[in-house]
């Protein structure tokens, strides 16, 4: 391990070898990220023509739920028109019916420890999906030519910073740079990591200027300060039968489908009154509230935090409805419904992730131990490349194995941290 280690606070079960998807899944994993980039793309254009009245008006009025008037002004900005965050990372859950993208993240955690994993297991000569330097060499082209690169890390997310200290040790400290939330005087043309979430500006006393020398294209700045882009609702957005016309010509027939098969039906929930006849579509009820009284069968579903709010990341804000009471249940409904107004929820089907044999070696035996898990994987694409010409490449692949008996796949210290292979 690092001599600083990879996630402050925090540790984790390491398997004996890298998690083998198959050679199916592992093709299929290296050509997602194309799909994922013109997603994203589809979604900018989406929002630029909502606000501009040219699409509906409700799906900006949607993403701009909650955000501060100068956070909607900087995401409007002329500036920041065509940019898009350059690290995609989806949350895929294996299923029973195949792989379930949970959501996207745009400023995710996991790079270094990715990263780092590739490099150890390949040194073992396992054949890692991304080789011993794709997660570094991803990362580093999604800077181009700056000769500076300034790597921001948030106290929000400080458990981080330790694996981004190993990421810029191992690309050079001369031009990669770990610094605080107060940092605000880069140089003309250097380029700026943003490792810390909209929702937390207030603690990130140097953000308003590197915001401001971004606009100036003074430096370059990733991910670009568009808060849609962190909202979980735009899956929503993508089942919203309204806007299918928009996808089929956005994405494509093929990717619109692909989509569609990977990515849960999701709804936000807005307590907007419904026509008499009318119902919310696929679970046939005619108000949020009708949501609280389903049965614990009928309750395979997910409820969570969209975006901008600190509950929104490392499983916070989730419900899973078929594990709680019915008053917890009811609790959880009644509060996304209450914060509409200023931090949105979203509801997904929950497709129950399958069991997998793996094994961890135990430190305190000194054994290799075996379990039953369910598994999570994050594929990390790095885009290089500028407007139509960009193109998403895969870095690496993380496989986060917990327990069976744990509901919500997330970092914790019994689960195993493992590398993919094919």
């Amino acid at each position: 391990m690092p001599g600083r280690g990879l996630f402050a606070g925090h540790d984790w079960r390491i398997s004996p070898n890298p998690f083998s998807l198959g050679e199916t899944l592992a093709a299929d994993l290296e050509s997602l990220g194309r799909v994922l980039l013109q997603f994203y793309r589809a979604v900018n254009l989406l929002y630029r023509k909502s606000r501009q009245g040219k699409m509906p008006r409700w799906v900006a009025e949607w993403l701009d739920r909650g955000k501060p008037a100068g956070m909607v002004e900087l995401q409007n900005s002329p500036a920041f028109k065509n940019d898009l965050p350059r690290v995609i990372r989806p949350d895929l859950l294996i299923t029973e019916d195949g792989v379930s993208v949970t959501e996207l993240d745009s400023v995710p955690g996991g790079i270094g420890l990715t990263a780092w994993l590739n490099q150890t297991y390949s040194a073992l000569e396992d054949p890692v999906i991304g080789g011993a330097g794709g997660m570094l060499d991803g990362f580093a082209s999604i800077f181009g030519d700056a000769v500076t690169v300034h790597i921001v890390v948030s106290e929000e997310a400080a458990t981080y910073r330790p694996e981004m200290e190993w990421v810029a040790s191992q690309l050079g400290s001369a031009r990669f740079r770990l610094q605080t939330a107060a940092f605000h005087e880069p140089s003309k043309g250097d380029a700026v990591y943003r490792f810390f979430e909209l929702f937390d500006l207030e603690n990130i006393a140097g953000a308003a200027r590197l915001f401001e020398l971004a606009a100036e294209r003074f430096i370059q700045l990733t991910p670009p300060p568009k808060p849609f882009f962190e909202e979980k609702m735009l899956f929503a957005l993508l089942w919203n039968r309204n806007l299918h016309s928009f996808w089929r010509q956005e994405l494509g027939e093929r990717f619109f489908q692909r989509m569609l098969r990977m990515v849960p039906y999701t709804w936000v929930v807005d307590p907007s009154p419904l026509p008499p006849q009318a119902a919310i579509p696929e679970l046939s009820l005619t108000d949020w509230n009708q949501l609280k009284d389903l049965s614990q069968k009928d309750r395979e579903l997910i409820l969570k935090v969209s975006g901008f709010s600190p509950h929104a990341w490392g499983a916070r804000g989730v419900y899973l409805g078929n594990d709680l009471s019915q008053a917890d249940w009811a609790a959880a409904v009644n509060d996304a419904i209450a914060r509409f107004g200023r931090s949105p929820y979203v509801l997904q089907r929950y497709h129950k992730p399958s069991r997998v044999d793996a094994s961890w070696y135990d430190r305190g035996t000194e054994r290799v131990e075996t379990m039953q898990g369910r598994v999570r994987l994050c594929p990390y694409y790095f885009v290089h490349g500028e407007s139509d010409a960009a193109r998403a490449t895969l870095g690496g692949v993380l496989a986060t194995i917990c327990p069976a008996d744990k509901k919500i796949i997330h970092g914790m210290s019994e689960a195993i941290f493992a590398p993919c292979c094919q």
